[in-house]
């Protein structure tokens, strides 16, 4: 009896340790054994409270570098994580303004200046009631890596406000627009920083701002992107997030052997991302399905009607809802019946999805429902759309999936085109720009999916797109000195 005790005490200790040691090396090649980044993480928790946004942005990229950190010792020898996820500058400011009942409105302005290493900052302008510094923090800092992909010469940064421009009158927009500018001005320029739109900031907004800035600092200069093309804005602009993001998928299926052409697809949003999106998805041959805003989708087996969607979102600024008054066939769900804590778009079956609405707008449970229904791709077409989970499980499943810092980086790109035709005081063609929009997101899929395999992983784009960019930004950040 004793004996067997003894051979049951070790066999439960054997099975223990090594349960333990499964664990710890499972653990190991995930790449979440890092006290490193936990230490990074403390402090950014201790000194950054309750900016949780930023924190899943900052821990995505972060422990996706454990392979790159591992190889190369020079990146925690120059303390590049600590400094990285630190703003270069952070810029908060009262906007006081009045509305057309003569009563004083204040609002938050935010400019986060993140990283200057490959150019001056770059990065839109967000108009929304969600708008704090942790989302501006995780915009921000996502705009480094994204903006580090397109291999031209901007660093990240990011702004807005909380102001809401829904329900106001175009005198109160242009009223907060030039009081937001009156400070912004100060901190910007055309060798700085380059802010553009993003969402709530449309052609209008940026025209309102070019022009008070024009008055405040007396210079004519390409300080803002996203201009009226009669004053020194780029064709594409408009177009180049979605356009983009189609390209991407488009070079993620090329690589698979596949295409787009004839596939059912879903679409989120119905702002300039989603409407562009369309688009180029009906130019590849492709079948759009749904759209959708923050009030329901639509769902149209005929395909979205795109000079419909144009009509009611850019010219009317109507709600989703008036689709079906024009398209009596297509069904419109309100939002009230979702399915229970998840997005309905994500219910349809379709072979590729475009997220093109806002941040973690895809979780875990619709990342299921689309596998589950036979989608074959992810192209991201907003910023940071699916969750942390969600993007563990494409990325385990290994479908062809283009996270948002790679897939939706068109608009960014072809906003520094803007910026080289202002230097120049040229104009280029559509074709010109488009041309070298579809280069441009070809360049990044080779840059992520190559270093995704030199690391081991080569399906693994949301790797590849994190190294290749981080890579980049922190070797012209130690070849410049500590500044």
């Amino acid at each position: 009896v004793y004996f067997l005790y003894v051979l049951y005490i070790l066999f439960t200790y054997y099975i223990k340790n090594r349960l333990f040691l499964v664990e710890y090396i499972s653990i190991l090649k995930k790449g979440i054994y890092m006290p490193y980044l936990e230490e990074v993480f403390n402090y950014l928790n201790r000194t950054s409270p309750a900016q949780t946004e930023f924190y899943q942005a900052a821990e995505e990229v972060l422990y996706s570098l454990q392979p790159l950190l591992d190889k190369y010792p020079k990146y925690r020898k120059h303390k590049i994580i600590e400094r990285i996820v630190e703003p270069e500058r952070q810029i908060m400011f009262r906007v006081n303004w009045l509305d057309d009942n003569g009563e004083i409105q204040v609002n938050k302005g935010f400019r986060i200046e993140f990283n200057s290493a490959l150019g001056p900052y770059k990065g839109g302008l967000r108009f929304h009631p969600s708008v704090n510094a942790g989302v501006i923090k995780f915009l921000g800092f996502e705009q480094i890596f994204k903006n580090a992909l397109t291999g031209l010469q901007i660093g990240g940064g990011k702004g807005g406000s909380d102001f809401d421009p829904k329900g106001k009158s175009d005198n109160e927009i242009m009223r907060f627009c030039q009081a937001f500018m009156s400070e912004l001005f100060r901190h910007i320029g055309a060798n700085t920083d380059v802010p553009a739109g993003d969402i709530g900031v449309g052609a209008r907004e940026i025209g309102y701002m070019f022009g008070m800035y024009k008055k405040l600092a007396n210079k004519y200069e390409g300080v803002l992107t996203g201009k009226s093309l009669k004053w020194g804005g780029s064709l594409v602009r408009t177009e180049a997030t979605g356009y983009g993001c189609v390209y991407f998928a488009k070079n993620m299926l090329a690589a698979r052997g596949e295409t787009l052409e004839g596939k059912r697809c879903v679409v989120s949003g119905s702002g300039n991302v989603a409407i562009y999106t369309i688009e180029k998805l009906y130019h590849m041959g492709a079948l759009p399905i749904t759209c959708s805003d923050s009030k329901g989708m639509i769902l149209d087996e005929e395909g979205i009607d795109l000079l419909l969607l144009k009509d009611l979102k850019e010219n009317q600024r109507a709600r989703l809802s008036e689709y079906i008054k024009y398209r009596p066939k297509a069904q419109y769900t309100p939002i009230e019946k979702y399915p229970e804590g998840r997005n309905a778009v994500w219910s349809v079956p379709c072979y590729a999805a475009f997220p093109s609405a806002t941040q973690n707008e895809l979780n875990l449970e619709d990342a299921k429902a689309l596998l589950a229904n036979g989608c074959k791709c992810v192209s991201e077409g907003a910023n940071m759309p699916s969750t942390a989970k969600a993007v563990d499980l494409f990325v385990e499943t290994k479908i062809a999936y283009g996270p948002g810092k790679a897939a939706n980086a068109g608009g960014v790109a072809t906003s520094q085109l803007e910026m080289a035709q202002n230097a120049s005081m040229l104009s280029w063609t559509f074709e010109e720009v488009d041309a070298k929009l579809e280069q441009i997101m070809k360049n990044i899929f080779q840059s992520a999916s190559s270093t995704a395999a030199e690391f081991g992983q080569p399906t693994n784009l949301v790797l590849g797109a994190n190294i290749a960019g981080f890579r980049k930004v922190a070797d012209a950040m130690i070849e410049q000195g500590l500044v």
